[in-house]
Order: C-alpha cells, then sequence, then structure tokens
C-alpha cells in the first residue's frame, strides 16, 4: 500500500504542516513512522484529514467531528475502490459515494470532493473557489505549497512572497523553513525560523523545527533549548519530549533524559 509523507499530504490537501499536525495532535488520524521517525500516511489518512479539516472549518464542534471521522475511517476502503471515491458533505450529512453505493455519517454543512487516479496513485480536492477577502498571503501560501514537488526555488519565492504580504503567516514560515532545511540550506533555514519567531510570537512548531534543525547541525546544546522553548509553549508536545530525551542522554543529562522520556510515554501510551 502505498505510503505519504507530510510534503505530499501538503501539496495533494493543501493543508500546511501545522494543520496536519494539528489533526494528528487531535486524534483524528494515526500515521505510521518511518526514517527519522517521519509521519507516514495511508489513503485513509489523508481522506480523513480533509474531512476533518472541512468539518472543522464549518464550525462544526469537535464531538461531532470525532463522531463524523471515525465512522469514516471504519469504513473506508484499504486503497482507492476502481471507480474512485467521492464524499460530499450536505446540510448535516456526510455522503460518501463508492462506485453505485452511498452512505453517511455526521458532519457539518460544509461542501467538499475527492477525485483521484488509482493507478497514478494521486488525490485531489475538489472545493469552492476562494473568496476574495482570503487572498494575498494565503494565496501566496498555496501556490508554494503546490510548487514544492516541482520546483523548489519558485516555492521558496512564493512562500517568501506570501511573508511580505501577511508577515503573520505561520504555515509560510514554516513551511518555507522546512524546505530550506531539506534542501540542506541550514543556515538560511535557520534564518527563517527565527523570523517567524519575531513575526509569529513563541510558536511550538517553529521551536521544534529549530530544534531538529541544530540537531543537523550538530549543535546540541541549542538544540536542546530550541525544544525546551517548543515545550514552554506547548507542554504535550509528545514528540518533542521525545527528541529532548534522545538530546539530553547525548549530551550526558541522564535524569533528565529519562524524565522527558517518561512524559513521551505518558502521552503516546507507547511501551
Amino acid at each position: 500500500m502505498h505510503r505519504y509523507g507530510v510534503r505530499e499530504v501538503a501539496k495533494l490537501l493543501r493543508l500546511p504542516r501545522s494543520t496536519i499536525r494539528a489533526l494528528i495532535d487531535a486524534g483524528f488520524v494515526s500515521p505510521a513512522r518511518g526514517p527519522r521517525r517521519a509521519w507516514q500516511f495511508s489513503f485513509q489518512d489523508l481522506i480523513v484529514l480533509r474531512t476533518a479539516q472541512a468539518l472543522a472549518d464549518a464550525r462544526v464542534p469537535s464531538r461531532r467531528i470525532t463522531q463524523s471521522v471515525r465512522e469514516l475511517r471504519r469504513r473506508l476502503p484499504e486503497s482507492m475502490p476502481l471507480s474512485g471515491l467521492r464524499i460530499t458533505a450536505v446540510g448535516d450529512r456526510v455522503v460518501v459515494r463508492e462506485r453505485d453505493s452511498r452512505w453517511q455519517a455526521d458532519s457539518g454543512q460544509y461542501l467538499l470532493g475527492f477525485e483521484g487516479d488509482p493507478a497514478a496513485g494521486s488525490l485531489s480536492v475538489v472545493e469552492p473557489a476562494a473568496s476574495p477577502n482570503r487572498r494575498g498571503g494565503r494565496e501566496w501560501l498555496e501556490r508554494a505549497i503546490e510548487l514544492e514537488s516541482e520546483d523548489s526555488e519558485g516555492a521558496a519565492e512564493a512562500y517568501r512572497q506570501a511573508i511580505a504580504a501577511d508577515p503573520a503567516l505561520l504555515d509560510a514560515h514554516l513551511n518555507l523553513g522546512c524546505l530550506l532545511h531539506e534542501s540542506g540550506q541550514l543556515a538560511k533555514a535557520e534564518r527563517a525560523y527565527r523570523a517567524g519567531l519575531e513575526a509569529c510570537g513563541d510558536d511550538a512548531s517553529l521551536h521544534y523545527n529549530i530544534g531538529l534543525l541544530m540537531e543537523d547541525m550538530g549543535r546540541k546544546r541549542d538544540a536542546m533549548q530550541a525544544y525546551l522553548a517548543a515545550l514552554g509553549a506547548e507542554p504535550e508536545f509528545a514528540d518533542c519530549h521525545y527528541n529532548l530525551a534522545l538530546v539530553c542522554e547525548q549530551l550526558g543529562r541522564m535524569k533528565e533524559a529519562i524524565r522527558h522520556l517518561a512524559q513521551y510515554r505518558r502521552l503516546t501510551g507507547s511501551d
């Protein structure tokens, strides 16, 4: 079964990385882990992620979203059916069309759809056109996400345009830093993340990503400080506790390593 990385999910669903992590933290999906504990999403995960976000955008109460996506996930096939799959939210019902059959789960008043090419393993989202008041920074952000897989330099420039249009657009800072980090431009990635902190304030995701970057730069103590700052902003950030435990162990701070590993286990129910 094909697995999707965070970059693929962001491009296919037009969801910022921070939104993807928030939906994971909320328990809507539990993706597998790959090398370096990177998330790996199934086709089912993609459907659930987009549906959960759509219902949240429609201001559906969290309890109703949880009930809806739980039923949706239970009934989704392991892979895309040959006839394709279409999901629409009409009134207060989510209608799932699979070949000639339809089934429903509770949702909110929002219209969304999925269409795909099973042979190519692709997925696209059909949504209403953006309203005029959503243009500018957000529009540049969406354009950057589309460009990431085929034109990294163009994507980076689009993220910079998004930041110029809306300096407080957190996802543009995060994605630009990730893009630069992944392309080996570590000093530029650090500047992008720290610019995000200046513009957006104390954000756990920015601090966490700085921690990852510091580790790759061999700056273990700086990584520890970044992870601590992330936990200061979000104390129950499970992956941050895990990474901090490893860094503390490498620095010989065993008591702290044990404490953060215990926190990780408590938050995830992991052995």
